[in-house]
């Protein structure tokens, strides 16, 4: 990205005058975002006509910090534009039509001015979003920063790749399969000051690893796949086993390109025989579209459905094709499912109002938090839950408001035996093999896939007002199709992700 900065804006960041908040940030943003930042030659100019001889050298030592705008474009013969801002000909080299014709012409993204003449003038060329006050700029500058803050467990940790020991044995397989490429590569991507979530053993070398990249290019592969906004998934290593991090990574992949507003996640992988890898990712929507040298394949995933390709897939499997996207059209049921804070906690542990426990600051999950499919048992009697439905669950006593939405996997009403229920919940529950031995029988196990937390919880008294709930929430309860919209309506849910 170019970004062009008048005079007025290098002369108040070069002198010694205390630099307003504002463009202290800006400055470190467009440091952060790797942006060049451009002076006009035009610019050396101004410094020239600096009166003050003192301040001129200083000006003209500091001016020679900044990358010139190499060529800009001559605004002499350009009659339309100077028509278009309303200037006399005799103004067609002041330096401000100068700086506005390189942004009008595309010569640089963005020009940062705090003259608001310019800004006029940028708004009857009709590109006022391009040329920006300093405040607009830092606002405007920060949909370029990578956004990976996340709301994940304290035993995931967000680290810069620099920090990692490249001798730790969980490279040793990345090692074997790019040769000599593969330090040349780690060294590269350490200088980019990139970062990566690890999760770290007792015995202090990594257990888990995500390194990722957002891209804006085409992927050189058979067949090549063009240019587009993508979030790379450079790397995805988990050793351990049985702590569901595998379905943690793709949840915190999915959180980090939604937060980016990209679309697609991709990751490059060799396959094997029996390859868990593969078996995870095509389970949440990756497909393997194309090939890379060495038979390296490419796995790329949609978070959003074509609609027309949308309208012939079932409830099931849209959710799981284009995960974290769901179907909530009025062919599909709605149901409340009330729940406790205690379990609200332990199943949704990337909930950002839950009470983190002490065992997870030293390192420890709820594995039951970090799977994408979940698991809850209900003494409900209700019967006709389907595959395909969605459930909303309603945190009681705290929060008291609808919080999550989830797609029903399979539905088991009324079950008696202990072992039958053991081997339908697995790993999936908040409960443990003692809580469901002395829980009073018959038990109902809802199997589902949580899609998403409401941005903002839609509370029992809004409920109650609204007539959604008649009194406290006691049991599963099926919403109308109309009073699921207006809950999805406060809930500030992206609806992006809703297929109806």
């Amino acid at each position: 990205m170019r970004i062009l900065i008048d005079t007025n804006i290098f002369m108040y960041r070069e002198t010694d005058r205390v630099l307003s908040e504002d463009l202290q940030n800006l400055t470190r943003l467009l440091s952060d975002i790797k942006a060049a930042v451009l002076v006009h030659p035009l610019s050396h100019s101004e410094v020239d006509n600096i009166r003050d001889e003192a301040l001129r050298t200083v000006m003209r030592s500091k001016i020679k910090a900044y990358s010139l705008l190499e060529s800009p474009p001559s605004v002499k013969g350009n009659d339309d534009f100077f028509t278009l801002i309303d200037a006399p000909p005799e103004h067609q080299n002041t330096v401000d039509n100068s700086l506005l014709f390189a942004v009008y012409k595309n010569a640089v993204d963005y020009l940062v001015t705090e003259d608001r003449g310019i800004h006029r003038k940028a708004a009857r060329l009709g590109i006022p979003d391009r040329v920006l006050l300093i405040e607009e700029g830092l606002q405007d500058m920060r949909k370029y920063l990578v956004r990976d803050r996340v709301f994940t467990s304290p035993a995931l940790v967000l680290v810069p790749v620099h920090n990692l020991d490249v001798t730790d044995p969980i490279f040793d397989t990345l090692k074997q399969e790019y040769g000599k490429e593969f330090i040349p590569w780690f060294e590269k991507i350490c200088r980019q000051g990139r970062k990566c979530f690890v999760n770290y053993r007792e015995d202090g070398r990594l257990g888990a690893l995500l390194i990722y990249k957002l891209e804006d290019e085409a992927i050189d592969s058979r067949p090549p796949l063009p240019k587009k906004n993508r979030l790379k998934l450079a790397t995805f290593i988990v050793s351990h086993v049985g702590q569901r991090i595998g379905e943690l990574f793709i949840r915190l992949a999915v959180d980090i390109a939604i937060a980016n507003r990209i679309d697609e996640i991709y990751l490059t992988h060799f396959i094997k025989e029996d390859d868990k890898l593969v078996d995870l990712i095509t389970e949440y929507g990756f497909r393997n579209v194309a090939m890379k040298e060495k038979n390296e394949a490419v796995f790329t995933k949609s978070l959003i459905c074509d609609r027309g390709e949308c309208s012939h897939l079932s409830p099931q499997q849209l959710s799981k094709v284009y995960y974290p996207s769901f179907f909530d059209g009025p062919s599909v049921k709605k149901f409340i499912v009330p729940i406790q804070p205690k379990f609200h906690d332990r199943l949704f542990t990337d909930f950002k109002r839950r009470q983190i426990s002490l065992f997870e600051y030293f390192g420890e999950f709820h594995s039951e938090g970090n799977s994408i499919k979940k698991v809850y048992i209900t003494h409900s009697n209700i019967l006709k839950i389907s595959p395909g439905d969605l459930i909303l669950f309603y945190r009681s006593d705290d929060i008291k408001g609808i919080t999550s939405v989830g797609v029903v996997e399979s539905f088991h009403p009324r079950r008696e035996d202990v072992k039958e229920i053991s081997l339908l919940v697995t790993r999936r529950t908040v409960y443990s093999q003692q809580e469901v031995e002395t829980m009073p029988k018959p038990l109902s196990v809802i199997l589902f896939t949580h899609h998403f937390h409401f941005p903002h919880p839609v509370v029992y008294q809004q409920l109650l007002d609204n007539h959604i709930l008649e009194g406290p929430a006691q049991g599963i309860s099926e919403l109308t199709d109309e009073k699921y919209t207006w809950i999805v309506e406060k809930s500030g849910i992206d609806r992006r992700f809703a297929f109806h």
